[in-house]
């Protein structure tokens, strides 16, 4: 098990960023991505693959603005972005992935409520900046179990 995963459901794996685009303090970020990394953009889904990743976004989206404010990090959003383009300047193809960034009210490199500022990696915009660490994704994946617990993300309740 990789030392970035926070949880995983069927189909997909939640971790975070070890070289994030926002920084801890200033709310974090994680990914998800497919099991399966033939898988392009979301087009590629299956349906149930589709329904899986909306449920799972909702639920990681909660479960990261919940941890980390407990923990200290005033998250008062949370962005799901999907991205890839960098994988066409190195000759690639993309792997579908979603990025989660939390957006604390007091960030400073990447404040909120303005755009995630994305530039180019070669720019050392991102320089210093601090992953989520392991107790942050510990209390991000119970918080995920607690609300995959709740009767609204049941399978049942998503036609899975």
């Amino acid at each position: 098990m990789s030392e970035d995963l926070v949880f995983q459901t069927k189909n997909f794996t939640v971790g975070r960023h070890p070289q994030p685009f926002v920084s801890r303090a200033d709310g974090g970020h994680l990914r998800i991505f497919p099991k399966n990394n033939e898988v392009s953009c979301i087009n590629d889904l299956s349906v149930e693959e589709s329904i899986e990743l909306i449920r799972l976004q909702r639920v990681v989206r909660e479960a990261l603005m919940t941890a980390m404010n407990k923990r200290g990090v005033a998250v008062v959003w949370v962005n799901l972005e999907d991205l890839g383009n960098w994988a066409f300047k190195r000759g690639e193809r993309p792997v579908l992935h979603i990025h989660v960034f939390g957006r604390a009210r007091d960030a400073v490199k990447q404040p909120f409520p303005e755009a995630v500022n994305l530039p180019d990696r070669s720019t050392g915009f991102y320089d210093g900046f601090e992953a989520l660490n392991q107790g942050d994704m510990k209390a991000i994946a119970e918080e995920m179990a607690m609300v995959f617990a709740r009767p609204e993300y049941q399978d049942d309740q998503w036609g899975l």
